[in-house]
């Protein structure tokens, strides 16, 4: 190894050295990922009305545009009950909208409404866009 490039990686290891201690050491950084992804939970602080709410969500699937049913119901901004009505136009929707039914009760129910985001229910991926669409109008009906 010829001297130039010896001396070229040593600077290059020196540098990446010290630019990750002084990362590591700047002053105010959370160390922890949870630190900083708890911020936006704790700003969204809308206060919700008990209640049951319903609305519809659209997505795409491969077969085309889909809809699906979400019933909710409130106390102390917190779901205490889910109900999902399938609106299937095949066989294929049907499916994957009744294994989602079937598995978004335990994801969702005794969690604040402003905490539900789902993106995968018991294989169903897609639906949970059309749910998640509802939640944000049963969101909006539901503010005090």
């Amino acid at each position: 190894m010829n001297t130039n490039l010896r001396n070229g990686v040593f600077v290059g290891i020196a540098g990446l050295s010290l630019a990750g201690s002084a990362a590591g050491c700047a002053p105010g950084q959370a160390s922890s990922p949870q630190a900083t992804s708890a911020a936006p939970q704790a700003a969204t602080g809308a206060t919700y009305k008990d209640g049951t709410y319903s609305a519809d969500g659209n997505y795409v699937s491969p077969n085309g545009n889909e809809t699906v049913g979400v019933e909710l119901t409130l106390a102390g901004g917190a779901v205490t009950g889910v109900k999902i009505t399938p609106h299937p136009t095949n066989p294929n929707t049907r499916k994957f909208q009744g294994e989602f039914a079937g598995g978004i009760q335990s994801q969702i129910v005794g969690k604040k409404l402003d905490e539900i985001k789902v993106s995968k229910v018991a294989a169903s991926s897609l639906t949970s866009g059309g749910f998640n669409q509802a939640v944000e109008k049963i969101k909006s009906e539901a503010r005090a």
